[in-house]
Parts: C-alpha cells; sequence; structure tokens
C-alpha cells in the first residue's frame, strides 16, 4: 500500500509545502509530483494493460504449444491462425493514450 503525504498547493502558484520538523540541514531542491487522482488513475490503467496482456499471452502460448493430429494439418492452421488474430485484438484494444503518456 502506498503512503499518501498530505501537503499544502498554492491555487495560484502551484507552489507546495508539507510541513516537517527541521534539524537545521534543509535545502530545497526541485521534485516531480502528481495528484492522487492521477496516481490512482494511473495504476488502474496499469492493472488493466497487465491483464489485456496476460490474456494475449494465455491466448499465444496455445498457438505455441499446439501440435495437431496426424492429417489435421490444415484445420489446426487455419483454426490457431483464427485464435492468433483473436489475441491480436485484444492487443489492439491497447487505448492509443496509454501508449504516448
Amino acid at each position: 500500500m502506498t503512503d499518501w503525504i498530505q501537503a499544502w498547493q498554492c491555487i495560484g502558484c502551484g507552489k507546495i509545502e508539507a510541513p516537517q520538523p527541521c534539524i537545521g540541514v534543509c535545502r530545497d531542491r526541485r521534485i516531480l509530483m502528481v495528484g492522487k487522482e492521477v496516481h490512482e488513475r494511473a495504476l488502474a490503467e496499469i492493472a488493466a494493460l497487465h491483464a489485456q496482456l496476460a490474456q494475449a499471452r494465455a491466448m499465444l502460448q496455445r498457438f505455441a504449444l499446439a501440435t495437431p493430429h496426424e492429417g489435421q494439418w490444415e484445420r489446426s492452421w487455419l483454426a490457431l491462425q483464427a485464435e492468433l488474430r483473436d489475441a491480436l485484438a485484444v492487443l489492439a484494444s491497447v487505448p492509443e493514450s496509454s501508449l504516448h503518456e
């Protein structure tokens, strides 16, 4: 579980403060932060992408491990091609925004 730090952000300039006890050696440095909602949306999108990849992996594993019965090569090949198209469709359903952010 992620620990959250509550801070104050200026609605004008965006300055963020999170008061802490100072021991006299403080030095400010620039950091990048995101809001909790943005972070949680990203985590949800990552979980959805992992689920899509797991589904596609399971479908592709069937393709990799298949051994047709004697005399059934063409029928098996056509069936596996159909399954492979389904797996590719799962991968194609990844939101375009996930690829560029």
